[in-house]
């Protein structure tokens, strides 16, 4: 063991200084957040300016009541249910059926672009957006259509796979940035705001099993196709917590209430809806199973995943 010489005594005296510096710094940050998640948990949103971003997922179409034709938006969603719930003194709900990422910069129709709704005092965003950039659209009506050609296999899955990689696992990766994007966006708005990233909820039977032609998919398609969603949100998880957002699961809580469930057990509505609903979307049950998620993540305080 050699002995410090006089000169670097100073040297070592500072960089001692410097780590124990940077610990209580990190001490004070977690001290600061905690106590900040534990006032506004006491607060329970009174008040919360609230701003909701979304796609028809968010929107509720054909859910009574339909509060904004151009987006078919129902004001018994989950940000209305939220809204309701948190107690907040200003909500804008802006979610629109049919947006991509693109429409938080461009308007659809008469709805502007959704980020124009964020500002500085914004404290609460949610944002569920990503199935329409993915091409949840196309991809139903396109496995619906190819489903009669081998009703017990996976022609679907053989369609997306031709090229020998997945187009729809590479659709969610070109997404990914896009995302990425959007939450970017969002804090630079709202820089104060606690940001949410809404999942997409369980549609297909989370075992993999069929229940055609009720859901018109080929049997061996169904698990592909309950996959691809995994993977999709798992890729909102992740792009989540790299911008500091907080990611709540809705395909948990939906687990079991698919749309093959009789419609008294379904929260998601098949190809031909038997509640109020558009087809392969959430009914008025899904609408609340998601806004619980949402609270429930509310509730836990600040905080990332």
């Amino acid at each position: 063991m050699t002995d410090d010489t006089h000169a670097d005594r100073p040297a070592r005296r500072r960089r001692r200084t410097a780590v124990v510096g940077a610990a209580l710094g990190s001490c004070a940050l977690l001290a600061a957040s905690t106590t900040a998640a534990a006032a506004d948990d006491g607060r329970h949103g009174r008040d919360t300016d609230y701003v909701a971003l979304g796609d028809s997922y968010t929107a509720g179409p054909l859910i009574p009541k339909q509060v904004d034709a151009n987006c078919a938006r129902s004001d018994h969603n989950y940000p209305s249910i939220v809204a309701a719930e948190r107690e907040v003194t200003a909500f804008k709900d802006v979610s629109c059926s049919g947006a991509t990422t693109e429409n938080m910069w461009k308007p659809q129709g008469t709805n502007g672009p959704q980020l124009d709704a964020l500002g500085r005092d914004t404290d609460l965003v949610t944002v569920q957006i990503g199935g329409n950039d993915v091409g949840f659209g196309s991809i139903i009506s396109t496995c619906a259509r190819l489903s009669a050609q081998d009703p017990t296999g996976n022609p679907c899955q053989r369609y997306y796979g031709a090229s020998g990689i997945d187009q729809l696992t590479v659709n969610i990766a070109q997404t990914a940035p896009k995302i990425d994007r959007v939450l970017r966006a969002v804090h630079a708005k709202a820089p104060h705001a606690r940001v949410l990233v809404v999942g997409y909820p369980d549609l297909l039977p989370d075992n993999g099993s069929g229940c055609y032609p009720s859901v018109p998919f080929a049997s061996g398609d169904f698990p592909y196709l309950r996959d691809t969603g995994k993977r999709l949100n798992l890729m909102l998880r992740l792009v989540a917590g790299w911008n500091r957002a907080e990611y709540v699961d809705t395909y948990g809580p939906t687990r079991g209430h698919d749309m093959c469930k009789p419609p008294a057990d379904r929260w998601i509505e098949p190809l031909q809806p038997a509640s109020p609903a558009a087809p392969a979307h959430p009914n008025a049950k899904g609408e609340e199973a998601m806004a619980r998620a949402v609270l429930d993540r509310l509730a836990k305080g600040r905080g990332h995943g």
